[in-house]
């Protein structure tokens, strides 16, 4: 079992553009994680199992809709203090923060926006400290980049909806309480539906076999002629530009969380050339190595200033869906950049679980991928600036 060591990175002094409560989020964020998880992730990596028993401690410390208002049980916290949880959560993890931000930005967000008042009041406050942990249904297993064409729909029977399909690739399925599903009805129109563990037909498998992820379970959701009650209907919006803004939140949850990742890398590597003699010398006495390290906080204070204007923006209302796209794509690929490039400082020492290195590694291979390809992110940005859709 390894020690966090972890020392945080402030290179530009953004501390300072924080609030005190900011601050404190982040601090108390932080202190769980050391505390409750560093010390066991490794394990449960290696056992590809997801450590269920942390799930109250990530509701007490608004791992859970943070943003969600009190009266249904959220902290009612902003955009940048949501950041920082993420950015805490996947300094340790990145299943960890998925876990999280699929709760948050996939499941509590699309009840919040679009549900109704008693399905509010009945799912939020459950979701918000844990004792429900919710997915979301959107990816089918020929319809990943292009969600519009899903085969997964619904009828409507008169006293209920009649629901068939399955879903692929599916964060928290596995143990889930409820699953927000998007299906196309009769006419072709894509809806949510609220789909409760216990429906009959309805039922998630886990996924084995990961590479990546291992501590995030993982699964499909297959439904065979599920009878999803009226009332479980998200009535206030549909199209599917309802579920992409649940996919904005989350995309802003992820552009925070790959900083943590990348920040964690940093600083074993940091911490390790320090540490490590060759030639009756430590390497961070090298040219080559400070030229690694000065591009690893380079990098990582660009991401930070570029995601902190986000959250402005998204406290504002005035972030743009191309915008968040730009933020997902940069800094996963910066901290994928800055995972292998630590990989190199630590030498042989870091392919092991001694370090944090090569976990952190693979599991950013799924996050450059989920909620929105690598590529499909670029295209959104040069649709935005050239105003021709090149993927359609």
């Amino acid at each position: 079992m390894s020690t966090d060591r972890f020392q945080p990175h402030d290179y530009y002094m953004m501390d300072d553009m924080l609030t005190e409560e900011h601050k404190l989020i982040r601090e108390a964020a932080r202190a769980w994680v050391i505390k409750e998880v560093s010390p066991i992730i490794e394990d449960y990596y290696e056992r590809a199992e997801f450590p269920s028993q942390i799930i109250p401690g990530l509701g007490e410390i608004g791992g859970f809709g943070p943003y969600i208002p009190v009266e249904y049980g959220g902290a009612g916290l902003d955009q940048i203090s949501y950041g920082l949880i993420m950015q805490e959560l996947e300094r340790c993890d990145s299943g960890l923060r998925s876990t999280s931000s699929v709760q948050s930005s996939l499941v509590m967000y699309p009840i919040w926006k679009f549900g109704t008042e008693e399905q509010k009041k009945r799912f939020l406050p459950k979701l918000a400290t844990g004792e429900y942990i919710g997915c979301f249904g959107l990816t089918e297993p020929d319809h990943g980049s292009n969600p519009g064409g899903m085969l997964t729909n619904f009828k409507d029977m008169g006293d209920h909806y009649l629901l068939n399909g399955s879903k692929m690739w599916i964060s928290n399925a596995p143990f889930a309480q409820v699953a927000v599903v998007w299906a196309k009805n009769e006419e072709g129109r894509i809806k949510g539906l609220l789909v409760e563990r216990g429906m009959e037909g309805f039922e998630t498998p886990e996924m084995h076999g990961k590479h990546s992820l291992r501590a995030s379970s993982t699964g499909e959701l297959i439904f065979n002629n599920v009878k999803v009650p009226k009332e479980n209907l998200l009535t206030e919006k549909d199209g599917l530009g309802a579920p992409l803004m649940c996919l904005d939140s989350a995309r802003y949850g992820i552009a925070w969380g790959a900083i943590g990742a990348a920040m964690d890398c940093y600083d074993s590597a940091l911490r390790y050339s320090k540490e490590r003699i060759q030639f009756n010398k430590p390497i961070a006495s090298f040219q080559l190595i400070q030229k690694k390290l000065a591009e690893m906080i380079t990098e990582i204070t660009k991401a930070q200033l570029l995601t902190l204007r986000l959250g402005e923006l998204r406290n504002e209302n005035r972030a743009t869906t191309a915008q968040i796209s730009m933020a997902k794509r940069n800094n996963v690929d910066m901290a994928l950049k800055i995972a292998r490039e630590a990989r190199q400082i630590h030498g042989a020492m870091g392919i092991t679980n001694e370090y944090s290195i090569m976990r952190h590694m693979a599991n950013l291979e799924s996050v450059v991928t989920y909620e929105g390809t690598h590529d499909i992110h670029l295209l959104i940005t040069g649709h935005d600036v050239t105003g021709i859709p090149a993927f359609a």
